[in-house]
């Protein structure tokens, strides 16, 4: 029984380390990679037009050589968040 409550209030530890808020982009983002727009720094051109809180995506090709595609969203102070990074696959694995 002290067991079962045991392993109980574990499991319960660790599954409040797991929750996060879905599309809560609070934290600091990604780091730069070299072909990221904010590699450099933020860019001098503030996006004035674009909405607070949209996103965009930027596809270039990494310091390996592989494809890459960053999803940025634009905060308050119109500097550029990284949300996400996808790699795409080397080979296509379809016949076509």
């Amino acid at each position: 029984m002290k067991r079962s409550i045991g392993l109980g209030l574990v499991f319960a530890v660790m599954l409040t380390g797991c929750t996060t808020g879905a599309g809560n982009y609070s934290s600091a983002g990604l780091a730069p990679i070299p072909g990221s727009i904010t590699y450099s720094g933020q860019s001098r051109t503030k996006l004035t037009k674009s909405p607070v809180g949209s996103s965009f995506p930027h596809t270039f090709t990494d310091q390996w050589g592989r494809q890459t595609e960053e999803i940025y969203i634009i905060r308050p102070d119109r500097s550029l968040l990284i949300a996400e990074r996808h790699y795409r696959p080397v080979f296509a694995l379809d016949d076509d």
